[in-house]
């Protein structure tokens, strides 16, 4: 294999956790006086960090959420997460095969390290990840679309950003993956190939990750 290290997004790469948590995000906005349809919430928070929809809240209606709004959203989040959430289909086989390859791989994701340990441990994913392989951004000063997090995952690695390759599902991701001079492959089950802009190369199902890899 041509890279050192692999990368994983979480949510909507490992995990199928993005239908559930936006459903959660928009119904919360709604019911908060801001409007938000699903297809919305996927458009502008996707791949984002928490403090992203503070940041637009405020932006465009210059009222800031709840001080509470993040414990409560994580809440929600969470119940819908341990009713419904599944691993992503392949996703458990993509990582047996970079074991098995002896290839290094770490998971670095915009949510909450909480939220990372609650979706591995509901799907099953935790058996995959040591402690020291997960990276979150509350880790970093600032989330996607800046290149921090990344750049973190590769220095805790002990890998040179040029030898890591990131899987990303989100613009955003694809975005600060580019920004810390890595390969990105677009993951393109929910957002369209078009969208992902400036990818190595993408792709649809999981089982044909290992062979973009190679």
């Amino acid at each position: 294999m041509r890279y050192e290290l692999v990368i994983f997004d979480n949510d909507g790469v490992l995990v199928d956790s993005e239908p559930l948590a936006n459903t959660v995000l928009s119904g919360y906005l709604t019911e908060l006086g801001h409007p938000t349809t699903y297809e919305e919430s996927l458009r502008d928070y996707m791949g984002s960090a928490v403090h992203r929809v503070h940041d637009l809240v405020e932006e465009r209606t210059g009222q800031k959420l709840p001080e509470d709004f993040d414990s409560t959203l994580s809440a929600r989040t969470f119940a819908a997460f341990q009713q419904e959430l599944v691993a992503v289909d392949g996703a458990e086989e993509v990582l047996g095969k970079l074991v098995a390859d002896g290839v290094d791989y770490c998971v670095a994701s915009s949510g909450s390290h909480e939220r990372i340990r609650v979706g591995h441990r509901r799907t099953g994913i935790d058996q995959w990840f040591e402690e020291e392989w997960i990276f979150s951004s509350e880790d970093v000063g600032r989330g996607k679309p800046a290149p921090d997090l990344f750049l973190h995952a590769a220095e805790r690695m002990g890998v040179a950003p040029e030898r890591c390759v990131v899987i990303e599902d989100s613009p955003l991701g694809v975005e600060a993956a580019r920004a810390a001079g890595m390969d990105v492959y677009g993951f393109t089950s929910m957002v369209p190939a078009d969208r992902l802009v400036g990818v190595t190369g993408h792709f649809s199902d999981m089982a044909q990750l290992p062979q973009l890899l190679a």
